[in-house]
């Protein structure tokens, strides 16, 4: 193995890392909309966002851990080759490739909770259209509501 090999990790670590941080920044912007929103009103679906979101943080916590480990152990690695310590650089080399694995485990998981986040606020919209529909043909085609900002 040479100090080449590590090094080829480098450019996909970093790309994951700025999308896991992206990922973070999405949540915390989710968070404090739906903060905003639960000030106002408190339901069901509010409650049940919250407790995806917690999910999500967690995980988005764990996964950019994970990355940053592989990345700090790629770099000790290529350090380790550079000092002619093969057999350290190997073994700092496959850990931090088990580390990157556990990372994209947990962004996997991850994409999972979110998409049943989204399933939610679907539910909770197709519930809104059919009591607006059964509203509107109760008063006659005369329902004024104003639609609510999910």
């Amino acid at each position: 193995m040479t100090l080449t090999t590590p090094a080829l990790l480098f450019p996909a670590i970093s790309l994951l890392l700025l999308a896991y941080t992206n990922r973070f920044l999405t949540l915390a912007q989710l968070i404090r909309k739906l903060a905003e929103e639960n000030r106002d009103t408190h339901h069901e679906v509010a409650a049940r966002q919250i407790m995806l979101l917690r999910k999500r943080i967690t995980l988005t916590k764990r996964m950019q851990m994970a990355g940053v480990s592989s990345f700090l152990l790629c770099t000790l690695s290529m350090f380790a080759l550079f000092l002619s310590l093969k057999l350290l650089g190997m073994v700092l080399f496959g850990i931090s490739l088990i580390s990157l694995s556990v990372s994209l485990f947990f962004s996997l998981w991850e994409v999972k909770i979110s998409t049943n986040a989204l399933n939610v606020q679907l539910q909770d919209l197709e519930m809104l259209n059919r009591h607006r529909a059964c509203g509107t043909a109760d008063k006659g085609g005369d329902a004024d509501e104003t639609p609510r900002d999910l």
